[in-house]
């Protein structure tokens, strides 16, 4: 490779400093060690895939996962620009971390469980969630499969988090108080007849006091004129 196309090459690959946790990337196992895997996931600098990192269950040798010259698929779990250090997993991350779920913020989910006292959905956190049967609606439930089904797409306002029990529970019946903001409708404009009505009956209205006195005086006749007038003030206007 001359030199030129070996610094097209490298200008070419990801910068340390643009990668951010989550990422999927596709590389290629480059290296072995006891600690783990090198990969080239076409960074400025290989990722190191550390044995932990590889499945869930214990892992005595790199081998028994990966081999150099294999493609995977490998998401960044941590990005030191200044070291020059990309942190990889064989493991995909969840959707959303601890630090994530504040209450009050409204999520979605499936439910994938279905016990007599609630539901547990699959939010895309280290755990499902829980929804109790009396958060589920105002009112009285008796049965949660009243309200959901499994596999059944379902939104809900998280109303606690324990980190160290590993319990996220919601509340459906809490999106009551949870309005989305929509943009308002468009108006259309009035038509001549509508504007002349609206004026005639705006100008009839008053008081409460004033209207009890001008009940009998107040005729059909009179708002008719009331209407013609403004009619021909608008023509009139508009010409």
């Amino acid at each position: 490779m001359t030199g030129d196309a070996a610094t097209g090459a490298a200008s070419a690959r990801l910068k340390l400093a643009d990668l951010q946790p989550k990422t999927k990337l596709q590389g290629k196992v480059k290296k072995i060690e006891l600690f783990g895997a090198f990969v080239d996931v076409g960074a400025e600098k290989d990722g190191l895939l550390h044995i932990s990192q590889l499945r869930k269950e214990r892992t005595n040798r790199v081998e028994d996962v990966v081999n150099v010259g294999q493609e995977v698929t490998v998401w960044v779990r941590n990005v030191d620009a200044k070291a020059g250090r990309i942190d990889l997993t064989l493991l995909e991350p969840f959707l959303l971390d601890w630090d994530d779920l504040k209450l009050g913020r409204v999520v979605t989910g499936t439910v994938n469980r279905m016990e007599k006292f609630g539901a547990f959905v699959e939010i895309g956190a280290e755990r499902p969630a829980f929804i109790h049967v009396r958060e589920m609606m105002q009112g009285r439930v008796d049965d949660p499969s009243d309200i959901v089904k499994m596999g059944q797409a379902v939104e809900a306002k998280v109303i606690a988090v324990d980190r160290q029990k590993r319990r996220i529970d919601l509340s459906m019946k809490a999106l009551d108080d949870y309005t989305p903001e929509e943009d308002a409708p468009d108006e259309k404009p009035l038509t001549a007849m509508e504007l002349a009505l609206r004026q005639a009956m705006q100008g009839q209205a008053g008081p409460r006091d004033d209207r009890r006195k001008k009940k009998n005086k107040s005729t059909k006749p009179e708002l008719e004129d009331v209407f013609e007038r403004t009619l021909k003030h608008h023509a009139a206007n508009k010409g």
